[in-house]
């Protein structure tokens, strides 16, 4: 396996030319590193596991910079890697410049869905629908009628997860107080672990007793201070449960694991275009294992599931941030 964790400059590119004729898939993780135990790491683990069961290999590369997505895209494609996949939503802008370029390369873009590129695999996910399954969960645990959310970049996509999270806790119990912040405003708040552990304090301070973190490799400061000052969390994006056993309540699954697993198993054969996946495909969903099973009884269990169902047969319907730009459950 090829792996490119240095800045894009000389070596990197001989890294890519001596893989060019192989047609390998290629993988550039967001800002915040593919061991963030949250989003990029889904990613990562996707990869492995196609590595794993097939012997392929594939490029990656860990942007340092944001300058570097745009360079990174080019290279790749430049070198004949097939699939590229990229993460984040910050990707799309490089991706609308570059992908008219290389019209013979399939990119995919997790975590966009709006560009005007036929060699592009977008993909989107019901965050809201598992954010929603977790609300109920919080607001179940909670003994204090109190329960937070701690987003990291304050954008739509954190919001959407928020909206979610306060519905599904509002439809448990409507009288619940949901306090939320965000961590910054800029990418450096996918990293921020001071000012994770900052919020969550602040949040018991006010009486959360349950904090859902959806804030990249911020969340897992606030996963440690939840569990240090004695309160449950809720992980996000990966199963982060076993971080800190019997202290984290669940965690909402994206599987963006599955979707790089997908995509570099069909490699040149991706059909690309734009693909929206959420409860009804396995692609959203909550955690439950051995390092939370005695924290979520068998009445939480029954009730989020058949939750799960009826927004699946449509008899629930979890408004979306998007479509709203608003959250009326939620004041952010």
């Amino acid at each position: 396996m090829t792996l490119m964790k240095t800045l894009l400059g000389a070596t990197a590119s001989l890294a890519l030319t001596a893989g060019a004729a192989l047609a390998d898939p290629a993988l550039i993780f967001d800002l915040g590193g593919k061991f963030d135990k949250s989003f990029n790491e889904a990613a990562h683990n996707g990869a492995q596991r196609w590595g794993e069961e097939t012997g392929g290999s594939y490029n990656e590369i860990e942007l340092q910079s944001a300058a570097q997505r745009e360079q990174a895209l080019r290279r790749f494609a430049e070198a004949g890697f097939n699939p590229v996949i990229t993460m984040g939503f910050a990707m799309a802008d490089p991706l609308s410049s570059v992908a008219p370029d290389y019209p013979d390369t399939k990119f995919v873009a997790i975590d966009v869905t709006w560009l005007e590129a036929p060699n592009v695999r977008q993909i989107g996910f019901a965050e809201h629908e598992g954010s929603y399954l977790v609300g109920m969960m919080a607001a179940m645990a909670s003994e204090s009628d109190t329960i937070g959310f701690i987003g990291g970049m304050d954008i739509p996509l954190i919001r959407h997860f928020g909206c979610g999270y306060a519905q599904g806790a509002k439809a448990v119990n409507p009288d619940i107080e949901i306090i939320a912040n965000m961590t910054g405003t800029t990418p450096e708040a996918w990293n921020d672990p001071i000012k994770g552990s900052e919020l969550t304090v602040n949040q018991i301070a006010q009486g959360a007793d349950v904090i859902y973190a959806a804030a990249g490799g911020t969340g897992e400061a606030v996963l440690r201070t939840a569990a240090d000052e004695g309160i449950l969390s809720i992980g996000v994006d990966s199963n982060q449960n076993h971080l800190f056993p019997g202290k984290v309540l669940t965690s909402m699954l994206k599987r963006v694991d599955v979707a790089v697993y997908d995509a570099m198993k069909a490699g040149e054969d991706l059909e690309t275009g734009v693909f929206n996946i959420g409860l009804a495909e396995n692609g959203v969903g909550y955690a439950l294992d051995e390092h939370n099973a005695s924290l979520v009884s068998d009445e939480m269990k029954a009730t989020v599931d058949a939750a799960r169902q009826q927004i699946i047969d449509g008899e629930i319907s979890v408004a979306s941030y998007y479509e709203n730009d608003s959250c009326p459950a939620l004041t952010f």
